[in-house]
C-alpha cells in the first residue's frame, strides 16, 4: 500500500473528507420499530450471506486508502456490529493504520458484557449505545423482541469497567417514547455517561416516517430544562452534529442530534461503507457506489485511490437542505440496517 501523506480531498461544495462509517453486518438481534420493524424484517428476511459482506481484508484495504485521502475517524456500525465474528481482530488492524486517530462503535450494548474488555484491548476507544427508554414496558414495545433494559444497562456497565467512553443514543419519536425524555435525562444525570437524543429521521423506507412524529430539539431541551436547568455548551469539533447542553448545577451534559429540524449538510465530512460493500456519500442516499464489485474484479491500489477520490469529488449531496425545501421527500432511501446511521 502506498504510504503517501494524507491529502484531504474536497467535494463539489468544498467539504473535506474526515470520517468513515463502516457497517460490518446487516443483521441485528433486535427489531426496533424505527429501524428494522419485525413486520418487514421477519424470520425469513434475506439477510446478506457471508460472501456478500466485505471481508476484513477488504475493509482494511479501503480504510487504508481512505486514510491517505484525509479520513481520521472511523465508526463501526451495523445492523448490530457485535454480531460480526471476531470484530476485535478488525479493530486491531484498523487502529494500526497511519492517520487513523479514533475508532468508535455503535451498538445496542447487549453483547458488551462478553466483548467490552477485548474490544478495549484491541484499541477501541468509545462506544455509542442505543437505549430508547428507561421504562421496561416502553423499551420492550420499541425493540420488537420484548427485551427489557437490564441487558443494555449491563452492557453500559461493562463498557465503563473496560475503560471505554460511553455515550447513549436515544431516538425520540412522538407517540413512541417522548414520555421517556425526562426519565432518561434524570437516570443518566450526574454520571460519566453522555446522553444524546436523536430526532426521528427519515432513513430507510419502512419506518413510517412522518414529520408529525418528530419531537424537535427545542421541545426536547425545553422539557428537560423545565426540571433540570440547562445552558448551551460549545461544540467539541468542526462538523459535530450534536448540539451540546450542560446542566447548570454541574451534573454533566446532554446532546441533541437535530438532523430534521436543522441541517448539517454544509459541514458534513462523512462517507459510509454499507454492509453490502457499497459506498454512500449521504445518510439519505438512494443508491450507492459498488466498491466491492470493483475490488473483487482486481482493482489496483492506484485505481482504488482514483475511484474514491472521484466519488468524493463528484459529491453534491445536500439532502437535509433539500428536505427543508420540500424536495424529493418520497424518494427511496437506503435502509438503516445496511448503512448503520
Amino acid at each position: 500500500m502506498d504510504e503517501r501523506e494524507q491529502t484531504p480531498i474536497k467535494d463539489h461544495f468544498g467539504r473535506v473528507l474526515k470520517d468513515l462509517r463502516i457497517s460490518v453486518i446487516d443483521k441485528c438481534n433486535l427489531r426496533c420499530t424505527y429501524c428494522m420493524p419485525k413486520e418487514i424484517f421477519g424470520d425469513d428476511y434475506p439477510f446478506l450471506s457471508e460472501s456478500e459482506l466485505l471481508s476484513f481484508d477488504e475493509i482494511v484495504r479501503l480504510a487504508k486508502t481512505f486514510s491517505q485521502l484525509g479520513v481520521e475517524k472511523i465508526r463501526i456500525t451495523g445492523g448490530e456490529p457485535l454480531m460480526r465474528k471476531n470484530l476485535d481482530q478488525l479493530i486491531v488492524q484498523l487502529i494500526a493504520i497511519p492517520g487513523i486517530k479514533d475508532i468508535a462503535l455503535t451498538t445496542n450494548g447487549i453483547f458488551l458484557p462478553k466483548q467490552a474488555k477485548k474490544l478495549k484491548e484491541a484499541g477501541l476507544k468509545r462506544v455509542n449505545i442505543s437505549l430508547d427508554a428507561i421504562d421496561d414496558d416502553v423499551f420492550k414495545e420499541i425493540n420488537g423482541k420484548g427485551v427489557v433494559t437490564l441487558p443494555v444497562l449491563k452492557g453500559i456497565e461493562a463498557a465503563q469497567q473496560a475503560g471505554l467512553q460511553v455515550k447513549i443514543n436515544t431516538v425520540v419519536k412522538k407517540g413512541m417514547n417522548e414520555n421517556q425524555i425526562v426519565p432518561m435525562a434524570r437516570y443518566f444525570k450526574d454520571s460519566d455517561v453522555i446522553l444524546r437524543f436523536i430526532e426521528f429521521m427519515d432513513v430507510g423506507n419502512h419506518n413510517g416516517w412522518d414529520l408529525n412524529h418528530v419531537v424537535s430539539k427545542k421541545e426536547i431541551v425545553d422539557v428537560i430544562n423545565s426540571e433540570m436547568p440547562l445552558e448551551p455548551a460549545e461544540e467539541n469539533y468542526y462538523g459535530e452534529v450534536a448540539s451540546r447542553y450542560r446542566y447548570q448545577d454541574g451534573g454533566g451534559e446532554i446532546g441533541v442530534i437535530s438532523s430534521v429540524t436543522d441541517s448539517f449538510c454544509g459541514t458534513c465530512t462523512r462517507i459510509r461503507l454499507a454492509a453490502d460493500g457499497k459506498l454512500y456519500t449521504c445518510l439519505f442516499a438512494s443508491s450507492g457506489f459498488d466498491i466491492r464489485k470493483k475490488i473483487r474484479e482486481g482493482l489496483t491500489n492506484e485505481q482504488l485511490t482514483d475511484e474514491l477520490t472521484g466519488l468524493w469529488g463528484r459529491r453534491k449531496d445536500r439532502y437535509s437542505d433539500e428536505r427543508t425545501e420540500n424536495k424529493h421527500n418520497n424518494r427511496k432511501k437506503i435502509e438503516m440496517s445496511y448503512i448503520g446511521g
